[in-house]
């Protein structure tokens, strides 16, 4: 499945198993298997198609038709090193899931450029729980750090990256996390944002969206310091933000 093309609305049904809670959009999973969150399993069905580093590993699946990607929840952070992928269960509908989940779902509704979510699992344990996503890949993109990595992008590729974030701010979504890796262009030098994960949506407000872009202005700067090779200047920002402020 293309997530650019026309898409049915999601059509959310929730499984309550063993103690674990499944949630799957019925028009784009016809066939739900409980083992769709399991990196072996598609590894047996020989259905990975590629990963990521990230804090874990992101598989890149190949499902008949369509391309998915699954990732599992890990905590960042010092308490990251300590409590590796487990979280305080206060109720289903406030998991990490199920809120980016549904988030993705306004975004979606929306059309604003970024995927369309496709199921998520919670295993429940005791007081505590840990999570699975999976969701829309988008066709034949890559992250701006990889790109940025080998090549450099023109002022326009600059201008609609700032457009695209604009975009989002004036609908009030807030990305939790908005940095060069969140960032995809695809070969149609369209712009996509990913990883939702704490994102939500707010009243629109000048100090944190201000806080967005100030949070990716240091991922620049922290990939150029970091890499031996990254193609980023301080031009390239301002173009950003003639887009930004344009749109």
């Amino acid at each position: 499945m293309n997530p650019s093309a026309i898409v049915k609305p999601c059509q959310e049904k929730i499984i309550q198993q063993d103690g674990n809670y499944y949630c799957f959009d019925e028009n784009s999973v016809a066939d739900f298997n409980e083992n769709m969150f399991s990196a072996d399993y598609w590894l047996q069905e020989k259905a990975i198609t590629g990963t990521a580093q990230g804090r874990g590993t992101t598989y890149f699946i190949k499902h008949f038709t369509d391309e998915w990607v699954l990732r599992h929840y890990y905590r960042g952070g010092l308490i990251g090193k300590v409590i590796n992928d487990s979280y305080l269960f206060t109720g289903f509908e406030n998991t990490r899931a199920a809120q980016e989940f549904k988030l993705l779902k306004t975004l979606s509704a929306l059309k604003l450029p970024a995927p369309k979510p496709i199921a998520y699992r919670i295993k429940k344990s005791g007081l505590t729980y840990q999570a699975d996503i999976l969701t829309a890949r988008i066709t034949d993109a890559q992250d701006l750090v990889a790109i940025l990595s080998t090549d450099s992008v023109s002022d326009e590729v600059w201008h609609k990256i700032g457009c695209c974030i604009k975009a989002f701010h004036q609908h009030g979504i807030y990305h939790h996390d908005l940095n060069a890796h969140n960032i995809l262009i695809d070969k149609n030098e369209k712009v996509w944002l990913i990883d939702f994960d704490q994102g939500e949506q707010r009243q629109p407000n000048q100090k944190w969206q201000q806080a967005n872009l100030d949070r990716l202005f240091r991922s620049f700067n922290k990939e150029k310091a970091k890499l031996p090779e990254f193609h980023w200047q301080a031009n390239d920002w301002q173009f950003l933000l003639e887009g930004y402020l344009s749109a």
